[in-house]
């Protein structure tokens, strides 16, 4: 095999945190964010700096992880110096930004949707971008309100059991 198709050494370890590809918000939206995310996202870039000056040395290893830590380092400043954190809701009951939102679809599956900012957002724990279909569709609901989102797999209705507020 070419060595083209092959590592400088196959038994170095990958460096371990991975890189989420950047968010792209349409032009003139701002990057809102919860208290909470502004938070993880501050600890992550601490990690990412605390990375970048233990990669020290020479090697290919090294330089793969300092470019690494350098660009998502970047791309974390980015995000931090953009973004504008909303402020818990006031309780009034409706559906707003930060909200932990629970539903019921017709099949009687429950879901917890939280509504946060896009780059907050994470599949596994169903937290949802405030620019998602699911969001918009929430969003200034009340308990008991049902609503219909059409998605690219079909349409959905769905019927908000709760609402609540965490950090």
């Amino acid at each position: 095999m070419s060595k083209a198709f092959t590592r400088e050494s196959d038994d170095a370890p990958e460096p371990s945190p991975s890189l989420r590809p950047a968010t792209v918000l349409p032009p003139g939206t701002k990057n809102y964010m919860t208290a909470g995310g502004m938070k993880r996202l501050r600890a992550e870039w601490d990690r990412w700096k605390d990375l970048l000056a233990t990669a020290t040395g020479p090697g290919a290893d090294a330089e793969r992880t300092r470019a690494m830590a350098e660009s998502r380092i970047l791309q974390l400043q980015r995000i931090l110096d953009s973004a504008v954190v909303v402020p818990p809701a006031a309780p009034d009951n409706k559906v707003r930004f930060g909200a932990t939102v629970t539903v019921r679809a017709r099949s009687g599956e429950i879901t917890e949707y939280r509504i946060v900012g896009v780059d907050e957002t994470d599949a596994d724990r169903d937290w949802v971008s405030w620019l998602s279909p699911v969001a918009k569709a929430l969003t200034g609901k009340s308990v008991g309100d049902r609503v219909r989102i059409r998605l690219p797999a079909g349409d959905m209705e769905l019927e908000i059991t709760g609402i609540h507020y965490q950090d």
